[in-house]
Parts: structure tokens; sequence; C-alpha cells
């Protein structure tokens, strides 16, 4: 049976992105964005709770990433889920869960750091960083998932 590993988040960036290279020379950023859910509860009043989310971007998306984003403008990002596992100073095993970014999309207008303009026309600047990272396709994942026997003559359409 086939499965999806999918995650589509808007939001806001918490800080600016750490962007850094691989010893083979792979652009790797990483940043965090905030998505804020609200509600009203039983008594009427107005509730909000806010999730942090780690998202990693390789490759050319991980360069425009790194360039172009900053902390409090507003962005779409779409990737899949993975959760690594490593050892702390003390020898604990700890984990991390972050979104593997395959597409990019800033939000909001040119200068507003609050990326309040959600439908607004993205500003020549913004433009191009898109452009660039829909021509080059999905960044190159360092980490590609293995193919599973018979893949393609198993689709149920």
């Amino acid at each position: 049976m086939a499965s999806v590993n999918k995650a589509i988040i808007v939001g806001n960036l918490g800080k600016d992105p750490e962007m850094r290279y691989t010893q083979s020379n792979t652009a790797v950023t990483n940043f965090t964005v905030a998505t804020t859910d609200q509600w009203t509860d039983r008594e009427g009043n107005k509730q909000e709770r806010t999730e942090w989310h780690r998202v990693v971007a390789w490759g050319r998306l991980g360069e425009i990433c790194g360039q172009y984003l900053q902390k409090g403008k507003q962005v779409y990002i779409e990737g899949r889920l993975q959760t690594r596992e490593w050892e702390d100073q003390q020898g604990q095993k700890r984990y991390t869960t972050e979104i593997v970014a395959r597409e990019m999309q800033m939000l909001g207008r040119a200068g507003d750091s609050q990326g309040g303009g959600g439908g607004a026309p993205a500003s020549p600047a913004q433009q191009a960083p898109k452009k660039a990272a829909q021509q080059g396709g999905p960044a190159q994942d360092p980490f590609p998932e293995a193919p599973m026997p018979g893949d393609d003559d198993d689709l149920p359409f």
C-alpha cells in the first residue's frame, strides 16, 4: 500500500535562518516557523496556541532561504517530515522531527516584516527566488528514499 509523507505550513519565521555548507559544498539552511491556531472556547473566550516547526532546506533551495528569509517574515513551506536521532553529551538518545523543505514561497508584501499581505503580488526581489526554486524543482535531497520493489507496477489506478 502506498503512503504519504507531506507537510504544508504557513507561518512566520521565529529567527533568521542559519545557512552552512557540508563538506561536499551543499548548502543546508535551518530555521523555525511558528504557526498559530485560534479558537473560541465554550465560555466564549478567545484562545490561541502556537506551534514551532523546525525546517531544513538543502541545495539551491537552502541558499535561497538563507539569502531571502528573515525573522518575522511569513512563509509557505511544503516538504516531508523526518525524525533524526543523536546522542547528547550525557549519552542520552535525543530525537528531533523536522520538515525537509521541497518548496518555499515568501508571502506578504515587500518590506513587511509581519507578512500581513497574504495574497499581495510578490515583489521582484521575492519573484527571483520563487522562480529559481521552481525552475530547479525540488531541492536535491541528500538522503533519498530507497525505491520499494515494484513501486511502478503496483499503482491502484
